[in-house]
C-alpha cells in the first residue's frame, strides 16, 4: 500500500467521529465445533459474514474457558500494579510491545483513547515481561493464551484461503509464530472506570472509531462490560451511520476482518469500522477489560491478492505505516 493510500484511509477515518444513529443488527454467530468434519459448512458461514458485515462471533471455539478466565484475572492484576512498575515496561513507537497509558490517538477523534494497554508481540518482549515477584504466573498464562488464539485464528484464515484459492498453507506459513519475523499481537486492555467522572468526560470515547490494520481480530469480552459498536455502512460522503452494539458474552469470541486481509483479498473481505463508546447513565460505569488477539502477517510475508489488484507489499512495511499514524511519538 502506498503512502498516498494510507493517508486516504486515515482521512476517511477522520470523518467518523460523530455519534450517529444506533440501530439493531444481528451479528452472525458461527459454531466452530467438530471443525475438521464441518469445515466446508463453517467456511461458507464465515465467508458470508466476512464479505457482508465484516464481524462475526464464534462459539464452541476450543479455547478453554478456565484459561480465558485466568487470563482476564491476571490481566486485571497487571493493570493494578504500581504505575512505576508498568512504566518500566514501556511501549516504544513501532514495536507494538509493552505498556502504554492513553497513548493511542485515533484520527476519527484527534483525542487519546481512554484506556491503558499492554501489548505482547513475542519476538519483541525482551525486558518487557513483569517479573515473577511482581506478578507470578503472568508470562506462563499469557504464552498459553496467545498460542490458543493463534491456533483459532489460523483455522478461520484457512477457511478464507479455501475461498480465495490460496495455497492451503499460506496463512499458517505467513503467520508462523516460531520465526523472529512474527508480529501478531495479544493486547490486554483496561478502559478506565467512569464512576467518578465529570459530565464532560462522557463526551470522549473509550476507543474512537477505527478499522483494525491486521488480518483478523479475535476479541474476548466480559458479560456486562459492553460498549463495542460496529458500523458496516457509510453514507455517500463516506461518513459513518447506523451504529450497532456488539453484545459482550462470556465464552463467545467476537471477530472482525482487518485492513491487511481486506487488501490481501483484493477487497473481497470487509474491514468494518468499530469503536468503544462511553457507558450510558443506566449502564455499568466501572472499568472495562478486554483481551484482543491481532493476527497480522509476519514482517517478511508478501501480501499478494488473488487478482493482483494491489502492488505486493510485506506485512512489516504495512504495519509500520499504520502504527506510525496511531501512536504518539
Amino acid at each position: 500500500m502506498s503512502t498516498e493510500n494510507t493517508m486516504a484511509e486515515l482521512a476517511k477515518e477522520s470523518r467518523m467521529g460523530a455519534y450517529g444513529e444506533e440501530v439493531h443488527r444481528d451479528i452472525p454467530r458461527i459454531d466452530m465445533s467438530d471443525f475438521r468434519a464441518r469445515k466446508a459448512e463453517i467456511t461458507e458461514q464465515l465467508w458470508s459474514a466476512a464479505t457482508d458485515i465484516g464481524f462475526f462471533q464464534l462459539t464452541n471455539h476450543g479455547i478453554p474457558q478456565p484459561l480465558v478466565d485466568e487470563a482476564f484475572a491476571i490481566s486485571a492484576a497487571f493493570f493494578d500494579l504500581p504505575t512505576a512498575t508498568k512504566e518500566a515496561m514501556p511501549l516504544k513507537p513501532g514495536t507494538n510491545a509493552g505498556w502504554e497509558y492513553m497513548a493511542q490517538v485515533r484520527p476519527s477523534t484527534g483525542t487519546a483513547d481512554r484506556k491503558e494497554s499492554f501489548q505482547i508481540t513475542l519476538p519483541r518482549m525482551d525486558g518487557l515481561w513483569p517479573s515473577e515477584s511482581d506478578l507470578a504466573g503472568f508470562r506462563a498464562t499469557m504464552l498459553a493464551f496467545e498460542r490458543h488464539n493463534w491456533s483459532l485464528a489460523m483455522k478461520v484464515l484457512s477457511c478464507f484461503a479455501d475461498k480465495l484459492a490460496f495455497d492451503p498453507n499460506l496463512f499458517v506459513d505467513g503467520h508462523d509464530p516460531l520465526r523472529p519475523e512474527y508480529q501478531s499481537t495479544l493486547r490486554l486492555i483496561h478502559y478506565l472506570g467512569m464512576e467518578d467522572a465529570k459530565p464532560e468526560d462522557f463526551k470522549f470515547w473509550r476507543a474512537g472509531a477505527h478499522t483494525d490494520f491486521d488480518c483478523l481480530t479475535l476479541l474476548h469480552q466480559k458479560t456486562g462490560q459492553g460498549g463495542l459498536q460496529l458500523c458496516p455502512f457509510k453514507d455517500s460522503e463516506g461518513r459513518a451511520i447506523a451504529w450497532t452494539d456488539v453484545p459482550p458474552l462470556d465464552g463467545v469470541i467476537t471477530c472482525n476482518i482487518g485492513d491487511m486481509l481486506m487488501r490481501w483479498s483484493d477487497d473481497k473481505l470487509q474491514s468494518t469500522l468499530h469503536r468503544v463508546r462511553m457507558p450510558k447513565p443506566e449502564e455499568y460505569l466501572g472499568p472495562r477489560y478486554s483481551m484482543v488477539y491481532f493476527a497480522q502477517a509476519n514482517t517478511d510475508t508478501m501480501l499478494t491478492g488473488p487478482e493482483g489488484k494491489y502492488e505486493p507489499m510485506t506485512g512489516g512495511d504495512y504495519i509500520r505505516m499504520r502504527l506510525g499514524a496511531n501512536y504518539r511519538k
